[in-house]
């Protein structure tokens, strides 16, 4: 959404205002204030013409211009309806050149998790690619993940859902997952040239839909509104991209996986024991029968008590 038609919507928000007075207020010609009504309109807001000007009556369910209205974080928003993989589209948008752009999409058809799973993602749920290129060394990148878990975590939670945060990369309302995390970069040994992390959110998706051991917010409280919820996740996800130390404090607070036995699959080996702590920049303490192993990257499970 360009900057004048954002104006446009910010204007009608405030009440009834007519065509004249929005061209004096943003500058521009009474005949692009009547285009740019008329795009707002296909774009599904529901917008009056009445004898006392333009009034905004309501805003689309869901979609990119409805994402951006009323978000207060600077990122712009690519909908589609139905594509392959956001995570995919995001690369091309990172290779030329693009920042702090979302590609968001109601359903993927070809979506992807960690070690190249399956992810189902079918219409109703939030499925989204964040561009970014952070000041970040490649070795500091996973906080991103970090982040990104707290930011869904927190959107769930207050949209009442009892949801934690497994590590490395999933939410899980008990042990049922509710989202998922791919995070994607791009860079050299000194600097990270872009960084996408792909969030994947069983949101409005119905029980039918679900795969074996998996949970959506709509089974949980019902649906909700995702526009909203969206802007929720990005706001919380943009507080802390910015600052570690209040990603880790967070991720601990959140964290399902922290005073759990736990068998980790790594590239080295299976590590077991109990979780007691993550340190930046996503690393898992592990305590063992030989000491504290600090766990890099694998593939988590939960164990039962016995």
């Amino acid at each position: 959404m360009n900057d004048t038609r954002r104006s446009v919507l910010d204007a009608l928000d405030d009440g009834p205002v007519t065509g004249p007075d929005l061209a004096e207020q943003l500058d521009v010609s009474r005949a692009a204030i009547w285009k740019h009504v008329e795009a707002l309109r296909e774009d599904g807001f529901e917008i009056a013409s009445r004898d006392d000007g333009y009034e905004l009556e309501s805003v689309p369910e869901f979609g990119g211009p409805a994402v951006e209205y009323g978000l207060e974080a600077p990122f712009d928003i690519e909908y589609h309806e139905s594509v392959p993989s956001t995570n995919a589209l995001a690369r091309d948008l990172a290779a030329d050149g693009a920042s702090d752009v979302v590609v968001l999409a109601d359903e993927q058809t070809g979506g992807r998790g960690r070690l190249d799973r399956e992810w189902s993602s079918p219409s109703g749920g939030v499925w989204l690619s964040i561009v970014l290129r952070p000041d970040l060394p490649p070795a500091r990148v996973p906080v991103i993940t970090l982040a990104a878990a707290v930011a869904i975590t927190d959107a769930a939670r207050e949209a009442g859902v009892d949801a934690e945060i497994k590590w490395p990369n999933d939410v899980l309302v008990g042990e049922q997952k509710l989202a998922g995390i791919l995070t994607e970069m791009e860079g050299e040994a000194d600097r990270v040239s872009w960084v996408i992390p792909g969030l994947g959110i069983n949101a409005n998706v119905g029980a039918e839909k679900l795969p074996d051991g998996a949970t959506s917010v709509q089974s949980e409280v019902g649906p909700i509104e995702r526009r909203l919820f969206v802007q929720r996740l990005l706001e919380r996800f943009d507080e802390l991209r910015s600052d570690p130390e209040a990603v880790l404090d967070a991720w601990r607070e959140r964290a399902s996986t922290l005073g759990r036995d736990v068998r980790v699959e790594t590239p080295d080996g299976v590590v077991e024991g109990e979780a007691i702590d993550v340190e930046l920049p996503g690393t898992l303490l592990v305590e063992t029968g030989d000491g504290v192993v600090r766990v890099h990257a694998g593939d988590c499970e939960h164990l039962r008590p016995a």
